[in-house]
């Protein structure tokens, strides 16, 4: 479907499930549906969960993980407790504020730069390619995946494909496909961009994730893992959230103008909002381990319980970000000096497994958009292409043609 912008300030992703979460706006913010799943849609509730050392992941294939030899190391995506607290204590260096600014700038700033001249040159492009770009170029600057073949952007994509995934199996012609096509894809990554990063770095470490994952002892199949995880979550996402941010600002020129006006922490500002209003994952699951007991009314939920965190409507809890919680306003930051809280809220997660690469995501963001929309004659030709992943709750956009007018 092709979206329809709403009016100036207002979401423009319809989810699916949007007729659900409006139903459970106003109501009690943890439940359990008749599917045995529980539903956590208020910000301190989900809070609770998150946080929570009496929870795992759930869901995005932690299943077919666990199954996996116990000597294979997991990828930090899929580990939990003081292994998964350790790692992450070690890996902070490469997420701090200086770093972010010191080193990952200049790159985003130079392929920044690349893509417009892509666009300069060609006079129109396909948005949600020169965003996908950056995001690999920045996601790899990170991961240590600088000696790839040309072809990166076309393996990931054949990886992550659009739409929903097929589940693999054994049990049916369509499930030993999906398992063919997804071991191919793995082994193109592994031979490609995986083991060419790791010959030099056996050769000399770099102050990167992947010369600290051999330093851990990782095998070249665990740090092929950890490179997809870390893919998904800086490379695919960044790609979806800064498209929608441009949708945004293509769309209402109230927005537009202010944000080109503002100084870099006011439009860090109003890209967090949009976020919290336009949640790229809006679907996070954990697993009880013990009872675990959440909200005011003691609610609860047992050992061995799937609970499902409603990102998106828990971003609109008016107790958590104030009044008109549907409303687009970045000033809505300055209400956390008041107690509340700032966006983007549960958009990256939080507690453990909260998303080490949010500032990145940010930065680089407003460095290409400002950058963009800097462009004399800039417009946008038609509203992308958006589909879904149901389960992830997560958006796709695609076919979002840009030009720079004569």
């Amino acid at each position: 479907m092709r979206g329809k912008g709403p009016a100036a300030g207002e979401r423009k992703i319809a989810r699916p499930a949007d007729g659900d979460a409006r139903a459970a706006r106003g109501g009690c913010p943890v439940r359990q549906d008749p599917d045995g799943v529980w539903r956590v849609t208020g910000v301190a509730e989900a809070r609770t969960v998150l946080r929570s050392h009496d929870t795992v992941q759930a869901g995005l294939g932690v299943e077919t993980v666990e199954k996996l030899p116990s000597v294979y190391r997991r990828p930090v995506l899929y580990r939990d407790g003081p292994e998964h607290r350790e790692d992450r204590r070690q890996t902070a260096r490469f997420f701090t504020p200086r770093r972010v600014a010191e080193h990952y700038r200049p790159v985003m700033e130079r392929v920044a730069e690349a893509q417009l001249t892509r666009l300069r040159t060609a006079g129109e492009a396909d948005l949600t390619q020169l965003a996908f770009r950056l995001a690999i170029a920045v996601a790899a600057e990170v991961i240590g995946l600088t000696e790839s073949r040309p072809g990166l952007d076309r393996r990931l994509e054949a990886f992550f494909p659009d739409g929903e995934f097929d589940t693999p199996g054994f049990t049916s012609l369509r499930g030993l496909r999906t398992i063919a096509r997804q071991n191919r894809n793995w082994l193109r990554i592994l031979r490609a961009d995986v083991r060419p990063a790791v010959r030099a770095r056996r050769a000399g470490r770099r102050d990167d994730l992947i010369s600290h994952l051999l330093d851990e002892g990782c095998s070249t199949g665990e740090i092929l893992g950890e490179c997809i995880t870390f893919a998904a979550a800086g490379m695919v996402t960044t790609r979806e959230f800064v498209s929608l941010a441009a949708w945004h600002l293509f769309t209402d020129e109230d927005l537009l103008a202010a944000y080109r006006a503002a100084e870099e922490p006011e439009r860090l500002a109003t890209l967090r909002e949009i976020l919290r209003l336009e949640p790229v994952i809006s679907l996070l699951r954990r697993r009880t381990t013990a009872e675990l007991t959440v909200g005011d009314e003691a609610t609860r939920i047992p050992a061995g319980a799937v609970v499902e965190i409603d990102v998106e409507t828990a971003n609109l809890d008016a107790r958590a970000v104030g009044p008109d919680p549907e409303r687009l306003r970045p000033a809505r930051a300055g209400q956390a000096a008041r107690g509340a809280d700032a966006p983007p809220v549960l958009s990256f997660g939080d507690g453990p497994h909260r998303c080490p690469g949010a500032d990145i995501a940010i930065l680089e963001t407003d460095v290409f958009l400002t950058r963009l929309f800097a462009e004399p004659g800039l417009r946008m030709r038609a509203a992308p292409r958006v589909r879904f992943q149901r389960a992830l709750g997560s958006y796709e956009l695609r076919e979002f043609p840009v030009e720079i007018a004569g």
